[in-house]
């Protein structure tokens, strides 16, 4: 076999993993979050101010926020399992050691602490979860595309054939989930004044990038013979023709149906799209191809996965717009977003009650052709991941109450202090925008060029598969490459955004 075959079919034929295991490792990247949190809280401790240091704290970023996440998709992978109790037990010590710090210099029962801090007002403009959750999404989705070909990459953890749930299908999901949760339909404060499908026509101007990495990826994988596997979107298909087409879809939608009525859209799509499947021979041409033999002569038939797969991610996409219209309502303290956990967490138990109904009478998950199981597996799974980045970003705002003047980058910031004993001994000072973009750190980095990063990822990963032989790597080799890979990402991003560079032209 030729190196482009054999790299097709190390990436062909599998069947993905469980959704506990799933599930279990996207709880390390809040984890992750949560323990590089409390490091900086720890040292503000024990040095009395913050770590300044823009050259450490990159390295402190990468080595607690990315670092473990290449592990555990390599070699720590056999003990997955174990990984989200060992860190969280880590952060539980770093906590202690704060609170008994605290305890020391404060008589306030630890219950009276609680309440104080449920009736604190919050900065109602930022929500970090949703920056961290979009970032971590973009982080996970380029470590795996070059992760995945490589021999330490769990073959389970790769894009599965036809049915089943591997992590790199959940990413492609998760990026449409993340790309909704900021659309403008979402953003926009108030729509009265402006035409009708004003919207829309902004996003046939701002897609065409997309268009254009697509023309580019399609062109570049064509001319140099690219590995690439022909079921996932088709012959000429890709991702970003997928996200183009989705948003330029939705935003028709949007125009025509209240944007706050967008989940009962979306509920349709994925439900007759799955009667379509089950009740014609749609899922037929998709497997198969119009002769039953996987034919791909036409555009059709060349393309079907990624054109009909439409359908399915459309349906995600208006199901996370009704969610970041949800979060986006004015929740001020932290007793609402509490409450807000709460009713998020219900609605991911009847997601997940659905989805055991779904690949119980109508048909198993299937990224391919991204059914009613795949887009309730995908929301169920984001809202999920959501809610733990929320519950993160509690824990830090009540653990830098703790200690007098901290700070952690790209989480809440505590508007207004309630009136009561620990407003003596806090240091709740707003940072405001200016406040944020002054400490810089790898999440709001990436951020701010998020589509760079992506495409930088893409072009990386290309250029490591020409140069080196992933297939026949050796654990350390793999290791140093991805994480000289995702540095070197990583610092781009950092750098651009210490000059507040944003390469954007549309």
């Amino acid at each position: 076999m030729s190196q482009k075959h054999l790299k097709e079919a190390f990436v062909s034929n599998l069947n993905g993993t469980s959704l506990v295991e799933i599930s279990l490792g996207l709880s390390l990247a809040p984890l992750c979050l949560l323990c590089r949190g409390l490091l900086l809280i720890l040292y503000h401790l024990h040095y009395g101010k913050p770590l300044c240091s823009r050259k450490y704290s990159l390295l402190l970023d990468f080595l607690v926020l990315v670092s473990p996440l290449i592990f555990a998709c390599t070699v720590l992978s056999p003990i997955i399992f174990f990984m989200p109790a060992i860190i969280a037990a880590f952060c539980a010590g770093i906590f202690s050691k704060i609170y008994s710090q605290r305890k020391h210099q404060s008589r306030v029962p630890f219950r009276q602490m609680v309440k104080d801090f449920q009736k604190m007002s919050l900065d109602s403009e930022y929500i970090p979860a949703i920056t961290v959750f979009r970032v971590y999404i973009n982080v996970l989705t380029s470590i795996s595309i070059l992760a995945v070909d490589f021999p330490q990459y769990p073959r389970r953890y790769a894009k599965t054939e036809t049915y089943g749930t591997g992590v790199m299908d959940f990413g492609v999901g998760a990026f449409v989930f993340g790309n909704a949760l900021v659309c403008p339909e979402v953003r926009q404060k108030s729509d009265a004044t402006q035409p009708r499908f004003s919207n829309l026509a902004r996003q046939f101007f701002s897609v065409w990038p997309l268009i254009f990495l697509g023309i580019g990826r399609l062109l570049s994988v064509k001319s140099i013979e690219y590995h690439e596997h022909t079921s996932e979107y088709g012959v000429h298909w890709n991702f970003f023709f997928t996200l183009a087409c989705v948003r330029l879809a939705a935003s028709l939608l949007l125009a025509i149906f209240p944007k706050n009525k967008s989940w009962i859209v979306a509920i349709n799509l994925a439900v007759l799209y799955q009667l379509a499947l089950n009740t014609t021979s749609l899922k037929r041409f998709i497997l198969h191809g119009s002769n039953g033999r996987d034919t791909r002569v036409g555009f059709v038939n060349a393309n079907r996965e990624g054109l009909l797969s439409l359908f399915g991610y459309l349906a995600v996409y208006m199901a996370s717009v009704q969610v970041g219209l949800c979060l986006l309502r004015c929740r001020s303290s932290v007793q609402g977003w509490i409450e807000a956990v709460r009713s998020s967490l219900l609605t991911v138990l009847v997601l997940f009650l659905f989805l055991h109904l779904s690949q119980r009478y109508a048909d198993p998950v299937s990224r391919r052709m991204a059914n009613l199981s795949y887009c309730l597996w995908v929301v169920a799974h984001c809202l999920t991941l959501f809610v733990w980045f929320v519950a993160t970003d509690l824990v830090l705002v009540f653990t830098k109450l703790l200690v007098r003047g901290s700070s952690v980058p790209c989480c809440w910031d505590v508007v207004q202090p309630p009136s009561t004993s620990t407003q003596r001994e806090t240091e709740a000072v707003p940072l405001g925008k200016e406040g944020r973009l002054s400490r810089v750190c790898l999440i709001s980095a990436i951020n701010k060029n998020q589509l760079l990063f992506f495409l930088l990822a893409n072009v990386m990963t290309g250029t490591v598969n020409i140069l080196i032989d992933t297939i026949h790597s050796q654990t350390a080799f793999t290791l140093s490459i991805l994480h000289l890979y995702m540095f070197f990402n990583c610092l781009i991003m950092y750098i651009l955004h210490a000059k507040n560079i944003v390469l954007k032209f549309w």
